[in-house]
């Protein structure tokens, strides 16, 4: 089967001004999936059956509650403390047991890794992942087949640290020959140009609360601080345009 590309999707995030389009990427699937999960999926048996077992990260959960369906989520997390509580009740009755036989690597208590597990697993992160490497594998692919989306590649304002290194291993796997050696020279020019252009603009941020640059024009620098994070560690501010 042939596997599916989102050439539309990724073509309309690099055409909206982001300090990282792949970080734009993973926030509109985060806030589509988040809509979707406080939606009318969340009455549905398949659903709701799924998010009680798996449950949803703290990044996740905190987004849920910003959607401010409380009710919606209230009934999510009621039927998921339901199926909590029914775990932990099985797993105290076997007391501190080792989880591990004695030729297992594993030394923790079942207790303890039903804990870490549930702790860590998210209903929203698992839809999400598929199709941000689709996306991924996407923005290789145009690179390779269409010039025009080339151009904007390398028009685009560069990549978190996270992201670049992210696009750096993965094209190896898509792309060879001149293609790779010119994607690859492209990727290391946009990202380190706009990695200084952005700590510049940080450094100027800093420089303007000398008295002596009172009156200087703030430049590109007023908004340094968010973009730089974004930069940095892939934080993107909710009004980055990424919707």
């Amino acid at each position: 089967m042939k596997e599916i590309l989102y050439d539309i999707p990724v073509n309309d995030i690099f055409d909206i001004p982001c300090e990282c389009p792949i970080c734009a990427m993973k926030k509109k699937l985060a806030d589509d999936n988040v809509a979707f999960a406080m939606g009318p999926s969340y009455m549905e048996d398949d659903i709701r059956l799924t998010t009680d077992k798996v449950g949803f990260c703290k990044e996740h959960m905190q987004m849920m509650y910003d959607f401010e369906n409380r009710l919606g989520l209230a009934l999510i997390l009621n039927t998921h403390m339901q199926h909590i509580i029914k775990e932990i009740e099985k797993l105290q009755k076997k007391g501190r047991s080792s989880s591990s036989g004695l030729f297992s690597k594993k030394t923790g208590s079942a207790l303890y890794e039903y804990t870490e597990k549930t702790s860590h697993s998210c209903f929203i992160c698992e839809r999400i992942k598929n199709t941000f490497e689709r996306y991924l594998v996407t923005t290789l692919h145009l690179y390779e087949k269409d010039m025009e989306f080339r151009k904007k590649f390398k028009n685009c304002r560069g990549f978190c640290l996270e992201h670049y290194g992210l696009l750096f291993e993965m094209a190896p796997r898509y792309l060879s020959g001149q293609t790779l050696k010119d994607f690859t020279t492209d990727l290391n020019k946009i990202f380190l140009d706009n990695f200084k252009r952005m700590q510049d603009e940080v450094s100027w941020f800093i420089d303007k609360f000398d008295y002596r640059n009172t009156d200087a024009p703030w430049k590109t620098s007023k908004d340094a601080l968010p973009r730089a994070m974004t930069k940095v560690n892939g934080i993107l501010p909710d009004d980055s345009g990424s919707k």
